[in-house]
């Protein structure tokens, strides 16, 4: 079982769960503002990979990035997020 008591300090938790399953573009820059200076964003994105999580923004990234990364490494840092 994957840990998850980071998701208590995630900055999503001050909007509404909507906001991260965006049906535009808009919506999803939105979305990727808000995981920006997310203090959780590495965790979030790596749940996202590891549970196989097709739908939404996870820690600013879309379910075709998470694809990618499932392909190759999990996410560490900014200057890793694949686009």
């Amino acid at each position: 079982m994957y840990d998850t008591s980071w998701m208590a300090a995630g900055k999503c938790r001050a909007h509404p769960v909507s906001a991260f399953f965006p049906s535009d573009s808009d919506g999803v820059e939105r979305a990727r503002e808000i995981c920006t200076t997310c203090p959780v964003r590495v965790p979030c994105v790596n749940y996202a990979v590891s549970n196989h999580i097709e739908q939404g923004i996870w820690g600013g990234t879309s379910a075709r990035q998470r694809l990618k990364m499932a392909r190759g490494r999990r996410w560490t840092s900014d200057s890793d997020q694949a686009s």
